[in-house]
């Protein structure tokens, strides 16, 4: 109970949650941090130390961000002021016109006094503060009852959970704005999805409203979501007289606001801003589609009202949009560094918003089937949010019949390896051992701890030598010289002596870890592990089909032709003899022969709390080798709960529904047990 715990330790922890908010805000909504991100790490993992010694969580803790549970459904919420959508302008001229509007409507000549700022393309929120402290956020929905999203927004770094640095804190205030999301993490996520053939998102708007809408807030966390602050809905215990004044309290009170917001007085001064924004939000990190033009004074906006269903004092200016039509020269397969080919439109060059546009990305080739685009087809590009082209439709009515499809590669572009598409994925792989395009993941991966061991030869000495031209695949790594790192940066004589002792060490390996340090797709290190079990030598692998591999009860069909494909492949296994010439020692201490009997998990569903002494990853493609289900959450129906260090809720979970837990010991003990 918070009664019994000492003073000295709720003012640490007090103290504590009003640093770590500070340094939040520094980081997330100023981009100015003032400390290491070790330091903040550390601060964070103290005061997570003593809330759970002592059981005291503020309600504003940064502990409170993560780890709700998911939610079966969203609650629907009734906004108590109505979240109203905007009228649009697509010219200057109905900019001049709204003007005029609101003069007639208030019968003055006067000129009237507007802020400008930028319109962001996301997930319009409402923020619930009551005496100061976030109580609830919720979704727009139809402007007058919305979704309650509290959960995940509180994920959202830059979003306050408790008013500071303003005085008279108001009883109770929605605080209205917009989650979005960063173009270059929206490619980052559609990298990501593509690699794992789930569908990509259209725009960063889809990818933002995604995100909030998830069930489960640790998905909502996973992304990178930002808050951008612009209005009030009902306000009680203080008194705003202009938006002007409101943008300057959301400011002071950290919350983050648009990048520009201009104060103007007349329609001249505004369409001055209007293009002022649209020149600099080229080099905004976010979408934006146009401005937000509002009367300042909140005494005129109430006395123009509404109409129907959106303000008589504002209005949005959208920008032209940037699209244009040309014509398809050419499409190229281009490899990317996990192996992913992507096809890529080059295009007879065309001018869109302001900038030369000569190719396009098309995604997959499930994008292009189901666009119907060939080469030599007339379509129409649009730059979306002035950075990314995209060809968004095809204009038929253009075709001639000289159109000619593209079919998927049957050869990497860059090497000639074999490429491999999985049954119901979308992305299509190089397997090449030595593609250039991959040379450095693949490079990092071979040389990494479970791997080939190489110390030393970490992210950026791999990214060094590879600039440097010493290494371009696995053999270079072989024929390094002492001789060739000391002409280089961060290399001096131990150093360099160093990483050649120790990749000369790293000639005698397992079988097991040299499997894994190949990188072939689907194989971690458990099954690198159980392919050593049943085959003696490397040699034995050659020329191997999937029927043999899938002999092994744990094998499943994808990794069995994964597997298949890789030691089927000409330039890999010429890869292969040419290392075992350059005296790597393979032994196999693991060869049982052939292994009998069932999978020891079948049947068995496992869910993992904590940090356990293995990557979550990697446990849980263990459990899937063996047979078992890996699930995500907790219910009725789980057989264990592995519990590691630092568990989450899912431990609680487990108790309520009287699960049996076990340690990660325990989980190899039970794999041995059964087999």
């Amino acid at each position: 109970m918070a009664e019994n715990i000492p003073e000295h330790i709720k003012k640490e922890i007090e103290k504590l949650v009003k640093e770590l908010n500070y340094h939040c805000y520094r980081y997330y909504v100023l981009d100015s941090p003032v400390i290491s991100d070790e330091e903040y790490d550390r601060l964070y993992r103290h005061l997570k130390e003593l809330e759970d010694e002592y059981h005291y969580v503020l309600p504003d803790s940064p502990t409170r961000r993560v780890g709700a549970p998911p939610l079966d459904k969203f609650e629907k919420v009734k906004h108590t002021e109505p979240m109203l959508s905007l009228d649009n302008a697509f010219s200057y001229d109905e900019v001049i016109e709204f003007d005029k509007r609101i003069k007639r409507f208030l019968g003055s000549g006067e000129v009237i006094e507007y802020t400008v700022e930028p319109k962001y393309d996301g997930l319009a929120i409402e923020l619930t503060y009551k005496n100061g402290l976030l109580s609830r956020a919720s979704t727009r929905g139809d402007g007058y009852e919305g979704e309650d999203v509290t959960q995940n927004i509180k994920t959202v770094k830059s979003v306050p959970l408790k008013i500071e640095g303003v005085p008279g804190i108001p009883g109770e205030i929605d605080v209205r704005g917009e989650v979005y999301m960063d173009i270059e993490d929206f490619e980052r996520l559609n990298r990501e999805k593509e690699q794992k053939g789930e569908p990509l998102f259209a725009n960063p708007r889809n990818a933002a409203a995604g995100s909030v809408r998830q069930l489960d807030p640790s998905i909502t966390a996973s992304r990178k979501l930002h808050l951008a602050c612009y209005g009030v809905g009902f306000v009680k215990g203080i008194e705003f007289k202009n938006q002007w004044e409101l943008i300057k309290w959301l400011e002071k009170a950290r919350f983050p606001i648009p990048p520009i917001v201009r104060l103007v007085k007349g329609i001249d001064k505004v369409i001055e801003a209007v293009k002022e924004i649209e020149e600099k939000q080229r080099n905004f990190p976010f979408e934006t589609d146009g401005t937000v033009i509002k009367v300042n004074d909140f005494g005129l906006q109430r006395a123009l009202g509404i109409k129907t269903r959106e303000p008589r004092w504002a209005i949005a200016y959208k920008f032209p949009a940037h699209q244009g039509t040309t014509n398809i020269r050419q499409i190229i397969p281009s490899v990317g560094r996990t192996g992913v080919i992507t096809p890529v439109a080059m295009l007879e060059p065309v001018r869109i918003g302001g900038v030369t546009v000569s190719r396009s990305t098309l995604h997959n080739w499930d994008e292009i089937e189901r666009k119907d685009i060939k080469i030599g087809d007339t379509v129409v590009v649009e730059r979306a949010g002035d950075v990314i082209p995209h060809v968004i439709t095809v204009i038929k009515e253009k075709r001639t019949g000289r159109e000619k499809p593209f079919p998927v590669p049957e050869k990497c572009p860059v090497c000639g390896s074999k490429v491999v598409r999985e049954e119901g994925e979308v992305a299509v792989r190089c397997i090449g051992l030595n593609c250039l395009a991959q040379v450095q993941e693949k490079i990092k991966h071979f040389a990494s701890r479970g791997a080939m061991d190489i110390e030393g030869l970490g992210e950026k000495n791999v990214e060094l030598l590879y600039s440097k031209g010493l290494i371009h695949n696995f053999i270079d790594i072989y024929k390094l010289k002492k001789e060739d790192l000391l002409n280089l940066p961060r290399f001096a004589e131990k150093s360099a002596q160093n990483l050649i002792d120790a990749i000369e060490t790293s000639k005698s390996t397992t079988l097991a870890r040299f499997l894994y340090a190949l990188g072939i797709l689907h194989v971690g290190e458990y099954a690198a592990k159980l392919l050593a079990k049943n085959f003696e030598k490397l040699e034995d692998l050659y020329k191997i089909s999937p029927e043999e591999i899938m002999k092994i009860p744990q094998m499943g069909e994808k990794t069995s032709r994964s597997v298949s494909d890789f030691f089927n492949d000409t330039e890999n296994l010429h890869t292969l003899k040419t290392l075992k010439s350059m005296g790597l020692k393979i032994t196999n201490p693991d060869f049982e022969g052939e292994v009998k009997g069932e999978r020891p998990l079948e049947g068995l569903t496992i869910v993992i709390t904590g940090t356990l002494p293995k990557p979550r990853n990697e446990v849980e493609e263990m459990i899937a080798i063996y047979g078992g289900h890996a699930a995500t959450s907790v219910s009725k129906n789980t057989d264990y709960v592995v519990v590691g260090d630092n568990p989450g809720l899912k431990l609680k979970k487990a108790r309520e529904f009287e699960v049996k837990t076990i340690s990660y010991d325990d989980l190899l003990k039970l794999i041995e047990h059964r087999t």
